[in-house]
């Protein structure tokens, strides 16, 4: 943005001469070489004949509509993650069974038909959640054209043209500007018609103050604050008017550019650390599925192809088609145990939880997953105006003549907004304020075009900001002697109204560039005119002659008062205040009998701007303020803590150099002695430094000042390259592209603009950077209670597939069927895993560096871990099984109750060949109120008869992940220091789940989709002391764990250091 022609869009520039047009440095060229450029005259604009050609070359002054992503494109996005690939595999596998088994007819059909459906139904659901996140992301380019004006007076064939469609315009049009317009494209401006003309543009600049514009011309390299002599789209004249000339539109406007930069931004939206590990684990599933379902085949291979051997060659093949599917059943049914297919359901749970708790906080997620993303920022860039600062002008210093010449009164004014009752001002002489005190309250009241009002629970500016800040200054100084008393949370402009009273202006010299000071004529109450005036130090004192002492005496202004005055302004300046000096004049010969009227000859002196500056002569010097866009008081801790975190903090700032040093200084990113010329540099700088890389990772605070957005995108894409986590703010047009292209885009939600927001993932309801902070350590306690849930759903899958490998491998009937897993892992270990979101954080979260985007969600020892325990879930869940077939009694507890007849392991493990045994035969045996026979078909004890066995298996199953989830309240805490109740919902939601699995048990309908039946007391018993022993052997892992803590971390952290060298 720097250069005329750098990234233009793709029309081409204004201008006839279409070789050069890209390159045209309209601010670089007087105003004659601009018209002879855009082939126009400023009296009489373009002819209609003209903008018709040049809109055919041009297009509409408007920003173009990107196409967005396709809805089938959403949708096909949806499945490019490899757990729900599996998911998808296996819902069609088991629907081509259910069909295939369907033949058979009867209640079968049902069961048969839930998985799949259930499979369906979460892909389903997970999907429209996607799409509906995504669909959000376009939103940010729309904003961008409210900020858009939408008329423009033009002169076009020698007539002025009121309110024509902003859209119409065309490069080399003439646009007549007046204050409040908004500009409704990039234009030159060619001639001034009020004396000044400032324009508000920090929303695309990040300037604190409006800035003052002129027709001169400045540098061709200037950056965009730099170029005086244009005023930019979507920017907002506060004072004056003028005429301007078009010389961009639409998608060639600064504004355009940024378009283009948020557009090109959400192209390259990278999946949040979470996403990724959760990639790479699912990947990982895969494989280890796709080697157990061949194990699992290889192990069973003998049961459904069998051979014999002639002549040392395999021959005779056989097949049996329906125990190939029976085995293909078990391998899909491995599928549906490995994969937590209730996992997206609880972590979007989690997040939504944590998004409330944010809320609480005053941060607003727009975006779940980046909730889980801020808790491993690394570096935080922040803009200065409005984020670490409060965005309101505020007077710090006011400096008073002493009570003889070569002395000065400074005094500190507390406060940083502006309320008049925020603060007060230290050693203040309250309601005995000395004539030269006076004087100073009455011409920062009177000579003072600004107001403050109070909207809601905060106080507002009307008109500039400096000016607003004086009216605040003199309500904090307080009535003068004789009014009564300023205490009391009245009208907040009561002192100002009280001056302006006493002293009725008659006229206004307004400010401009080249005297820098603004004067207005007061009618006394005394009677006497008086002029007062407030301006640049400097310039006051190049025309005053006196000064006033404190008990309102003048004397003449000697050339040590003079310096010690300039001294002051100098030590003022340097703590980046800006300084205005107050003066005033009571001998106005001129004006003794001039009151307004434009006949009296007074009038025509006013009439001309030159003559202000002789007006503005033999001046009373009386004192000086220094003013600044405070810090806010929250903020100096809020970087500490980021420092405690291992959190970096970046300041990115349009405003000056000097200004955003000594605010940095003060919130302490830099020490307040500290050496900052390798850590403070301009956007120009950065971009054409050596080695921009090894620049941003020094350690400590950096700041950037004078930056454009493209310097901001910069920043934020390297830090990125470099592997940092970056969470970005903002809350101007000109923030919108970086804040798209941070891992977290943080918008302000009073002063930010609806493009920042729209482009944010999280935006600030109170705008203020300790927010952040606090956000920040809210998403590492999440991340942790994820984490927490992550291993336990994952823990629980690990142990039904070694169930399932186990029954497959010792060749026993098969214990669960996938629906039965499917509920398992859907519904009985769902609010478990939600309930561990709840988790409390750990005190010192925000004392800990911030974990590494690539640290892993499953360390080696943490696996080895679940796998013990996984081990143990299969053992127990197969063992129970065969408990049942094979013994009466288990551990004291009686099995014999129901009736149901014993039979050797042997004969268990060979169960295919039951149709070969001679003479076996099976007892009929109870379960609830139903009665299983098998006089037909004996064998049928094997499949219809495990009902009850298959029931032992799933509740030993179901209480195992119950007492698993106690043990993943903490990575590595004994539950004897970390009890249960540090977690009071995790209790609710296993009584939660019991009574789900209850529910499935002894409501018939249920019991009869899941294939199993009622458990007796005794049975419940055994289940209990099955499953219990998995909270003593993760304890024996846990003290193992602490006592080894050591030797792993200080392994795992040798790498990243290896890595970094």
């Amino acid at each position: 943005m720097g250069r005329g022609g750098e990234n233009y869009g793709k029309r081409e520039n204004c201008g006839i001469d279409s070789s050069k047009q890209d390159t045209f440095p309209a601010w670089a060229r007087d105003v004659k070489q601009c018209e002879e450029k855009y082939q126009v005259n400023q009296e009489t604009g373009l002819l209609s004949a003209e903008v018709e050609k040049r809109r055919q070359i041009y297009g509409l002054n408007e920003l173009e509509k990107h196409e967005g992503t396709s809805i089938i494109k959403l949708i096909l996005d949806q499945f490019n993650d490899t757990l729900v690939r599996i998911l998808l595999v296996a819902a069609i596998v088991s629907f081509v069974l259910a069909w295939y088994d369907g033949d058979e007819g009867g209640e079968m059909e049902i069961t048969a038909f839930v998985e799949p459906l259930v499979i369906f139904l979460i892909l389903i659901v997970n999907a429209i959640v996607g799409i509906w996140q995504e669909s959000n992301a376009e939103k940010a380019l729309e904003a961008l054209k409210e900020i858009q004006s939408e008329h423009a007076n033009v002169i076009r064939d020698g007539k002025k043209v009121s309110n024509l469609p902003a859209k119409e315009l065309v490069p080399g049009d003439i646009v007549e500007l007046r204050v409040g317009d908004k500009v409704p494209a990039d234009m030159r401006v060619l001639r001034l018609i009020s004396s000044t003309v400032r324009v508000e543009q920090g929303s695309l600049t990040g300037e604190s103050e409006a800035v003052s514009k002129t027709v001169k011309v400045v540098p061709e390299n200037s950056d965009i604050q730099g170029k005086k002599c244009m005023v930019f789209a979507g920017t907002t004249l506060v004072n004056g008017n003028c005429i301007c000339l078009v010389t961009q539109i639409g998608m060639d406007t600064e504004i355009g550019k940024v378009h283009s930069q948020i557009h090109e931004a959400s192209q390259h939206e990278e999946d949040t650390p979470l996403k990724k590990k959760l990639n790479e684990f699912g990947e990982v599933l895969t494989m280890i599925i796709g080697v157990i379902c061949a194990l699992v085949w290889l192990i069973n291979v003998k049961y459904f192809l069998s051979w014999e051997y002639v002549d040392g060659w395999p021959r005779n093949f056989k097949f049996s088609f329906e125990k190939c599917t029976y085995y293909f059943e078990i391998a899909v049914a491995l599928a549906v145990a490995a994969i937590p297919e209730g996992l997206p359901a609880v972590i979007t749970t989690c997040l939504a939880l944590g998004t409330r708790k944010m809320a609480q906080k005053n941060a607003l997620v727009r975006k779940l997953p980046s909730v889980e993303t801020l808790g491993c920022t690394t570096v935080i860039c922040s803009d200065k105006t409005g984020t670490l600062t409060t965005n309101q002008m505020a007077v710090s210093k006011l400096v008073a003549i002493g009570s003889r010449p070569g002395t000065l009164r400074p005094f500190d004014v507390e406060g940083i907004s502006y309320d008049p009752f925020d603060g007060r001002i230290q050693g203040w002489p309250a309601g005995r304020m000395d004539a030269n005190l006076e004087t100073i309250a009455k011409i920062c009241a009177v000579c003072n075009d600004a107001g403050v009002e109070q909207s809601g629970n905060h106080y507002v500016a009307n008109g500039l900001p400096t000016e607003a800040a004086l009216k605040v200054l003199v309500e904090k100084m307080g009535l003068p002697e004789g009014h009564g008393s300023s205490s009391g949370h009245g009208d907040p402009q009561r002192c100002s109204q009280l001056w302006n009273k006493m002293e009725q202006r008659i006229a206004t010299l307004e400010f401009d560039r080249d005297r820098k000071s603004m004067g207005v004529i007061v009618n006394s109450s005394s009677g006497r005119k008086s002029l007062l005036v407030k301006g640049a130090v400097e310039n006051l004192l190049e025309r005053s002659s006196f000064i006033q002492l404190l008990d309102g005496s003048i004397v003449e202004l000697d050339q040590y008062s003079k310096d010690l005055i300039l001294q002051s302004l100098h030590d003022m300046s340097s703590d980046a205040l800006r300084c205005l000096g107050f003066a005033y004049k009571e001998e106005l010969f001129e004006f003794t009998t001039y009151n307004g009227d434009e006949d009296h000859p007074a009038h025509q002196l006013l009439l001309n701007p030159s003559n202000y500056s002789s007006i503005e002569s033999k001046l009373i010097f009386v004192g000086l303020a220094g003013l600044r866009d405070p810090p806010r008081k929250e903020v100096r801790q809020a970087i500490e803590d980021c420092r405690a975190a291992g959190i970096r903090v970046m300041v990115i700032t349009g405003d000056n150099k000097n200004t955003a040093e000594a605010i940095c200084r003060e919130i302490g990113v830099f020490g307040s002695h500290e050496d900052i010329s390798s850590r403070s540099l301009t956007g120009k700088d950065f971009m054409e430094h050596p080695d921009q890389k090894n620049h941003l990772r020094q350690s400590g605070g950096l700041l950037f000042s004078r930056a454009e957005p493209r310097h901001k995108q910069e920043i934020v894409r390297l830090l990125k390259e470099d592997g940092e986590v970056v969470a970005m703010t903002g809350d101007g047009v000109n923030d919108a592209p970086a804040l798209k292209l941070a891992d977290i885009g943080v918008a302000m939600g009073i002063a930010g603009t609806e493009v920042a927001k729209e482009a944010s993932d999280m935006v600030l309801a109170d705008d203020n950077f300790s927010t952040i902070v606090a956000a920040v350590g809210e998403g590492r306690s999440i991340y942790n209670n994820m984490k927490a849930f992550i291993r336990y759903m994952i823990s629980s899958n690990i142990g039904e597939v070694a169930s399932i490998f186990l029954t497959a491998a010792l060749g026993i009937p098969e214990g669960m069927i996938p629906v039965q897993l499917l509920w398992v892992n859907l519904v009985t270990d769902g609010p478990p895993a939600t309930a561990l979101g709840f988790n409390p954080p750990d005190k010192d979260i925000m004392k800990k560096p911030p974990r590494r985007s690539d640290d892993s969600l499953i360390t080696a020892w943490i696996l080895f871990r679940y796998l013990v325990i996984g081990l143990y879930v299969g053992i127990a869940t197969v063992g129970v099984f065969i408990i049942w077939f094979t013994h009466d009694s288990f551990l004291g507890i009686d099995l014999s109750g129901d009736g149901h007849s014993l039979v050797t392991y042997s004969q268990l493990a060979n169960w295919g060949q039951c149709s070969s045994w001679e003479g076996f035969s099976v007892s009929p045996f109870t379960a609830g109120s139903q009665v299983f026979k098998f006089d037909a078909n004996p064998c049928e004890y094997f499949h219809s008869g495990k009902i009850k066995a298959s029931t032992l298996s799933l509740s030993v199953l179901v209480a195992i992940e119950m007492f698993n989830s106690l043990n993943a309240l903490s990575e590595d805490g004994s539950l004897l220091t970390m009890p249960p109740w540090v977690n009071p919902w995790l209790l609710l939601a296993m009584s939660v789940s019991f009574g789900l699995h209850f529910l499935i048990l002894y409501v018939p309908f249920l019991a009869q989709v899941f294939g199993i039946v009622p458990l007796s007391l005794n049975e419940w018993l055994l289940v209990i002391a099955v499953a219990f022993p998995v909270i003593l052997i993760d304890e024996v892992l846990k003290f193992i764990g602490r006592c080894t803590t050591g030797l792993r971390y200080s392994g795992a952290r040798k790498a990243p250091k290896h890595k970094a060298e």
